[in-house]
C-alpha cells in the first residue's frame, strides 16, 4: 500500500504541476506519516433487494435512495459496505503540526486524505481477490451525486464502527475521527463500466478550491 503524491497535491489544489519544493515537502511528510500509521478498515457484504423501484440492503436494515445509487447498482445482487479510517492517531499528529506549523500542517491533513484513500483502495483489492469470478463496480459514498450524507449513521451502524474501528458519526453527518470514510461497492456477475468521473459527482463539489478557480483535478 502506498500513499499517492500526487493525489495528496491535488488535495492541496495543486496537482502534478506542484513547484518542486512543495512536492519535496509532501513527499517528506508523506515518509513520515506512512511510517507512523496505516489505515485500518472494515467490510460486509450484504444482499441488494430491488422492488418496486426502491434499493435495500435488509440485513443492514438501509435503503438507498436516489436514481445513481440505481444506475451504479443496476446489475447487483450483493453490496459491499466499506469502513476505513486514521483513527485518532492521525488527529494528535495534526493537532500537533498545526501548533509548530500550520503550513506543514495543510500539507499532512492533504497526506491524511490521499492514505485513507489508499487503505480503501487496499479494501477494494482484497475484496475482489475474495470474490474470484465476480466484479465490483466503482467504489463511491455518500455524497455521491444524490446518495444522502444522512445515510453516514446507518451505514456505520450496520459495520459497527464505533467498535470496531473508533469511528463516530455526527449529527451533521461529519465523520469522527475527521479522516474516515465510507464507501459503497456493487458485486455483479459480468464486468462493470466506471461511471465515476467528474466534479458532479464528488462529495467535495461544494467547498472544492479547485472547482472554484475554475479548474478541476481531472478526474
Amino acid at each position: 500500500m502506498e500513499l499517492n503524491i500526487d493525489e495528496a497535491l491535488r488535495y492541496l489544489g495543486v496537482g502534478r504541476q506542484a513547484p518542486p519544493e512543495l512536492r519535496q515537502e509532501t513527499e517528506d511528510t508523506a515518509r513520515r506519516l506512512t511510517a507512523r500509521l496505516r489505515p485500518r478498515y472494515t467490510y460486509r457484504v450484504f444482499s441488494l433487494k430491488q422492488k418496486d423501484g426502491v434499493l435495500r440492503l435488509p440485513e443492514a436494515d438501509l435503503i438507498l435512495p436516489g436514481k445513481d445509487a440505481k444506475k451504479m447498482l443496476a446489475d447487483c445482487g450483493w453490496v459491499v459496505l466499506l469502513g476505513c479510517t486514521l483513527g485518532a492517531e492521525f488527529e494528535g499528529m495534526l493537532r500537533a503540526e498545526q501548533a509548530r506549523d500550520m503550513a506543514k500542517a495543510v500539507i499532512l491533513d492533504a497526506c491524511g486524505s490521499a492514505w485513507v484513500e489508499a487503505g480503501c483502495d487496499q479494501a477494494e483489492q482484497e475484496i475482489a481477490a475474495r470474490l474470484p469470478g465476480q466484479y465490483l463496480t466503482d467504489r463511491f459514498s455518500p455524497g455521491y451525486g444524490d446518495l444522502p450524507l444522512s445515510l453516514q449513521p446507518a451505514i456505520c451502524g450496520a459495520l459497527d464502527l464505533g467498535r470496531r474501528l473508533g469511528v463516530h458519526v455526527s449529527e451533521r453527518f461529519l465523520m469522527n475521527p475527521s479522516k474516515s470514510v465510507t464507501a459503497l461497492i456493487g458485486i455483479a456477475d459480468h464486468p462493470q463500466m466506471a461511471r465515476i468521473r467528474g466534479c458532479a459527482y464528488c462529495a467535495m463539489r461544494e467547498t472544492c478550491t479547485l472547482r472554484k478557480g475554475g479548474k478541476h483535478c481531472g478526474n
